[in-house]
Order: structure tokens, then C-alpha cells, then sequence
């Protein structure tokens, strides 16, 4: 058991509240970084107000801190650099260059040797000149993405000007759409030298936000089984400290990788009611590096997010419901498609997920 330490987390939204709790009940000290005072880690830790990228506050964080950690990837790497080595970041910037970036993140995966979609890179309006429309693809910027923002799905000659514009901004990644059966992600916690899985979840997504989660997926074991399988070659190509989340698509018998995002998922909230430990606990263990547990799930469970629009119909569904865990992330003001919390519902039979779903109306 590792003693008590300080442990400093950038960014302060509910990813890092929820590894701040994790922290606190294991008896260490948080202290978080983040641009807004109020943030939601700061009704849980010390906050100091900074931009991410600002090196003087971020070397102030290092300072008082035993161990540093990130609650989302769009993180100054070279900033980081600046202050902290290995021994006091053991995720390192590493892995962050190669999750901010999608064309270092196909490149590493293409190394992992795990399935990908087709892809090419683009670099301008001039890759796409010779475009043909027999495949459905979609470009992505290379960086700063994210919940379908910077991309464009190409599909007619409207569309492609709009990706010619996107591709003559930025660096790009045109990806063949892939018509999958199923989304899915596989969360793994390493500390350096062992890795615990959790069990695959099944994502299903709304207007390229995810809105539920079911634990366990409903797909057969061989095919769960392949996924744990390259999420595990993934991490330990990374020497993973902490917990990463990798997404992935089930189109037949094959598993392609989408993404990854090196930290705590929103896909993975389900864990902390349904399982032996949560993916915020087996964070704060493996960056500690400590030793890993196995990771059991007591029963199936659904996950349902709460966007701005849904806070009256989540407190409808939990007077109907007072079996289900509500989490509420404590921010300021409910905006339409912010995520303001989750619902979790522990025991429930997958196929009553479609009748919660209808209860919940969103």
C-alpha cells in the first residue's frame, strides 16, 4: 500500500473529479489544474486556475505534487516536458503526442499490428482531387477532434467541397466508413509492468455523442475475447501506466480499432457501481504503481449519459428508479448536449436496455 501522496490532475471536469474521489478515498491529497475556478474537481481538490499550456503554473503544480496525471489528452505536451520527468509522469507525453494526433496514432497502431479501417493522410485540398465516391469515407482532422467535431463524412460532391475546405486548414485522416455492426471499447489499467481489463462494453452513440453504455457487450466470447486480446498488445506496446481506453468497431468477425484516449472513458463510468473496482481506481493504483486487482463485474449494467437536455427526465427516471446510481458532475449550467452526469443501472438483462432507454426519453 502505497502511503499517502499529492497528486496532481490537469483538468478539472468530471473525469478528473471522479479520479479525485478515487484518490481521496485511498487517502492521498489532490490538488487539480484547470481554467475555470469552479470546475467540477474543485468541490473535491485544491484547484489552481491556469491555462493548460502554461508552464509556470503547470511547474507549480509539479512542485507540490508526488505524481502527476491528465483527465483528457488535449494537454500541452511540450509544456509537460518542461516540467516533469518519468518518475513524477508515469503516463509520460509519449502516449499523449500519439492520442492528440491521428496520423502518429494510426501510425502506432498500424506498428501494434491490430486492424485498422483503410486510411490515407491529407495534407491539402490536392489529395482529394482524384477523389472517387465508390467507398463511403470520412475525414478527420488530425487533431483537436472530438465528439464528431473536425470531421466531415464524404458522401456527394456537396460534402467533398466541405472536406476540401477542412483538408486546406489542417492535416487530415480520410478513413473508409466502416458499416459495423457494433461499437465497442475495451478499458485497460497498467502500471508499468502488469495490465487488469474490464469487460468489453457496447457503445451506442447519438448525434456522434455517446449516450449509453451496456457491460458486458452483447457479443459472442470469441469475438470479446479477441478484443481484450489486441487491447492488451496495445498496452503493453505502451509500458501503460494508468487507464486507457480503446474503441473499436464489430463488423462480422472482425474487430477494427477506431481510437484511443489514454485515461479514463466516459464509456467505462458503468465500473463504478458494477464492477470490484472502478477505471478511476485502477487509474489512481496504476500511476501509483501499484498492484492491479482482477477486475470482476458483479452483474450486467447499463450506463445512460445526462446531456443538458436531459436533467428533467433524469430526475423522472430516478423517482421511477431509486434503484439506479445518479451522478451529477456539478457544473455551472446546463447546456444543450454537455454532459452534465450519468445514470447507471446495475442487474439489468440486455434486453430491457431498449425499454430503459424509452423510460429515460431521451
Amino acid at each position: 500500500m502505497t502511503l499517502s501522496k499529492t497528486i496532481g490532475i490537469i483538468g478539472g471536469g468530471q473525469l478528473g473529479q471522479m479520479m479525485a474521489i478515487a484518490a481521496i478515498y485511498r487517502g492521498h491529497k489532490v490538488i487539480t489544474l484547470d481554467p475555470a475556478a469552479d470546475c467540477p474537481a474543485s468541490r473535491v481538490s485544491e484547484v489552481i486556475v491556469a491555462d493548460y499550456a502554461d508552464v509556470e503554473a503547470l511547474r507549480t503544480l509539479a512542485e507540490r505534487c508526488d505524481v502527476l496525471t491528465y483527465e483528457f489528452e488535449n494537454v500541452n505536451a511540450d509544456s509537460l516536458d518542461v516540467v516533469a520527468d518519468k518518475a513524477l509522469l508515469p503516463q509520460g507525453t509519449d502516449l499523449l503526442r500519439i492520442a492528440q494526433n491521428r496520423i502518429a496514432e494510426k501510425a502506432f497502431l498500424t506498428k501494434a499490428g491490430v486492424a485498422l479501417a483503410p486510411y490515407r493522410i491529407v495534407k491539402s485540398s490536392l489529395d482529394l482531387a482524384d477523389y472517387d465516391f465508390l467507398t463511403t469515407r470520412v475525414l478527420k482532422t488530425a487533431t483537436g477532434g472530438y465528439d464528431g467535431h473536425g470531421q466531415v463524412v464524404i458522401h456527394d460532391e456537396a460534402s467533398l467541397a466541405q472536406a476540401k475546405v477542412l483538408a486546406d486548414q489542417t492535416d487530415c485522416v480520410l478513413e473508409d466508413f466502416v458499416p459495423f455492426d457494433m461499437e465497442i471499447s475495451v478499458l485497460v489499467s497498467g502500471n508499468g509492468q502488469e495490465l487488469t481489463v474490464f469487460p468489453v462494453q457496447e457503445n451506442i452513440h447519438r448525434n456522434n455523442i455517446l449516450s449509453k453504455t451496456i457491460a458486458p457487450a452483447r457479443i459472442s466470447e470469441s469475438l470479446a475475447e479477441k478484443a481484450v486480446q489486441m487491447a492488451r498488445k496495445i498496452a503493453t506496446d505502451l509500458q501503460l501506466f494508468g487507464t486507457l481506453c480503446i474503441e473499436m468497431f464489430v463488423t462480422g468477425s472482425t474487430i477494427l480499432v477506431n481510437e484511443i484516449a489514454p485515461r479514463p472513458h466516459n464509456s467505462g463510468h458503468y465500473s463504478i457501481e458494477a464492477c470490484n473496482f472502478s477505471q478511476f481506481d485502477t487509474h489512481i493504483l496504476g500511476i501509483l504503481d501499484e498492484t492491479l486487482p482482477k477486475i470482476q463485474l458483479h452483474a450486467p449494467a447499463v450506463m445512460l449519459n445526462v446531456l443538458g437536455q436531459d436533467m428533467e427526465a433524469a430526475q423522472t427516471f430516478m423517482a421511477k428508479h431509486p434503484q439506479a446510481h445518479l451522478h451529477l458532475y456539478g457544473k455551472a449550467e446546463a447546456k444543450y448536449n454537455r454532459k452534465m452526469g450519468h445514470v447507471t443501472v446495475v442487474g439489468v438483462e440486455s434486453n430491457t436496455v431498449h425499454e430503459l432507454r424509452l423510460k429515460m426519453d431521451f
